[in-house]
């Protein structure tokens, strides 16, 4: 909720301008790094040798692995944070090619970018310190740390004035000033817990060998997305002026139920799938993957077609205040359909790809992955010009189907996945619940607008709107997925059964 207020603020007061483009190519930099040597890559190496250290020799060896990790990490963060600020015009040449168009625009980005880079050390540490305290079954203080990211965005918008420091430059100043919190929340966080680290000379230990080495396919698999969304960002720099932000806050509305239902689903089956592959029970592990398929499109069908239909009026309530105008949200809108033809997709490769994980095999996704990226640029290419900027999510939705049927088809063929005829039945119920939800959605919203022609024609219309119509969406397909057995009640109480 935070971090949509922290958008709605920036939307207000930035719109999509130049400005808001420049502050949004900065905070990708930071981000892209981050994603590659920092949090997904190096927890999933990192901890489980923590994990592995402290509880098979103790505190204080755990303690010692963490400040190798630690000393290592800082040279090497402070290393390429350095490069960075040097090369700044070179990368934004390579991030925002259609930057260098407009000079002052492609100045005022690597001002902002070297204002936001340091951000990129100071997360990753963080990132160190987060594993510590996860490992350690500390999860409060971690879990934090988004949340103090966008205070702090919000404290620079509304904190300083214009008139002492420019709002892209305030925000540029709130991102490194965020890293700084977080790492400091940590700390304190680490020190209560009993394990407060401290820096020492950096040593290439085994331990720290062994972290690094075990990094190296997450890093080729974040790289992989992270290419992906670079690609999109490439191409819209190439687009008119306001089309990064465009795509930018179309794409925040959309990462809602991708990173709800996609990480949460994708989270609770790793373990699960692994244990019964250590168990060699193949038949309950097909049985995991087909209930797992159908509680993810129980849940992401209906929300990529509510996106879809109600792109407008949730583009228009949520961001159409202040500098950023009804056309500019209403390209948003369009984006967001685009983006939402993909949401089954994106979420459907993050149930599959536990089916690799679990049995060690990350280089299978990975290959998939960099196939997919290679599509994207295609389609891209092939798109920007008669679509605009419709082109860059069209093409990243078409892509992400690949992956995800690619994984799919890859599992199936090793005999680790086989969907059964009850999942294809319910499969096609849930579309038909989700069908009938879109039809009513359909009808409601014609009824509404013609009773009330001026409605979406300022927020709080729109607001009005979606009050009216968002409940009546889930009564529909909750009636409509009853009515036609998409999750039969003999389900819902034996959900309720084991709740309790």
């Amino acid at each position: 909720m935070l971090g949509f207020l922290r958008d709605i603020l920036i939307a207000t007061l930035l719109g999509t301008g130049p400005v808001a483009d420049a502050f949004f190519v900065a905070l990708k930099l930071p981000n892209l790094f981050r994603r590659l040597f920092g949090e997904g890559a190096f927890n999933a190496a990192f901890v489980p040798a923590f994990a592995a250290s402290l509880a098979g020799e103790g505190a204080a060896p755990a303690r010692r692995l963490a400040e190798d990790v630690a000393s290592v990490m800082v040279v090497w963060l402070g290393f390429l944070t350095l490069l960075g600020l040097l090369l700044m015009p070179l990368l934004m040449h390579l991030l925002a090619p259609g930057f260098a168009a407009d000079p002052a625009k492609f100045a005022l980005s690597v001002a902002l970018s070297r204002l936001t880079f340091p951000y990129l050390m100071l997360i990753c540490l963080a990132a160190l310190l987060s594993g510590v305290l996860n490992g350690i079954n500390r999860f409060a203080a971690a879990a934090a740390t988004p949340v103090v990211f966008n205070i702090a965005l919000i404290g620079a918008l509304v904190l300083i004035p214009p008139g002492i420091l420019p709002r892209g430059q305030a925000l540029a100043v709130g991102v490194t000033v965020s890293g700084m919190a977080q790492l400091g929340l940590l700390a304190i966080a680490l020190g209560r817990g009993g394990m407060a680290l401290r820096l020492r000379a950096p040593r290439l230990t085994a331990g720290v060998r062994l972290v690094l080495w075990r990094m190296g396919p997450g890093i080729v698999g974040a790289g992989v997305t992270q290419i992906n969304v670079a690609i999109d960002t490439i191409i819209a720099s190439l687009l008119p002026a306001g089309t990064v932000s465009v795509l930018y806050y179309a794409d925040r509305v959309n990462q809602l139920p991708l990173g709800t239902i996609g990480t949460a689903v994708g989270t609770a089956l790793l373990p699960l799938l692994a244990r019964q592959i250590r168990a060699q029970a193949q038949a309950e592990m097909w049985a995991t993957l087909n209930q797992a398929l159908a509680l993810t499109l129980a849940l992401t069908l209906p929300a990529a077609f509510a996106l879809m239909l109600l792109a407008e009026p949730i583009m228009l309530a949520l961001f159409r205040h202040g500098a950023l105008s009804g056309a500019a949200a209403a390209k948003s809108a369009a984006a967001l359909a685009a983006y939402a033809i993909g949401l089954p997709a994106f979420v459907l490769a993050k149930l599959f790809s536990p089916g690799f994980f679990a049995r060690g095999d990350t280089k299978t996704p990975v290959k998939i992955g960099v196939i997919a990226v290679f599509l994207n640029l295609a389609l891209n290419l092939a798109l920007m010009r008669p679509l605009g900027y419709l082109g860059p999510p069209l093409a990243t939705s078409l892509a992400a189907f690949f992956n995800a049927f690619a994984l799919a088809l890859l599992l199936a063929r090793a005999g680790h996945f086989r969907p059964d005829r009850a999942l294809l039945g319910r499969i096609g119920r849930i579309l038909a619940a989700a069908l009938a939800m879109s039809i009513a959605l359909v009808l409601a919203r014609a009824v509404i607008c013609a009773a009330r022609p001026g409605l979406m024609a300022t927020p709080l219309g729109a607001i009005a709107l979606l009050a009216a119509l968002i409940p009546l969406g889930l009564v529909c397909y909750g009636a409509a997925g009853l009515t036609f057995g998409a999750f039969p009640l003999t389900l819902l109480r034996e959900m309720r059964r084991r709740r309790a």
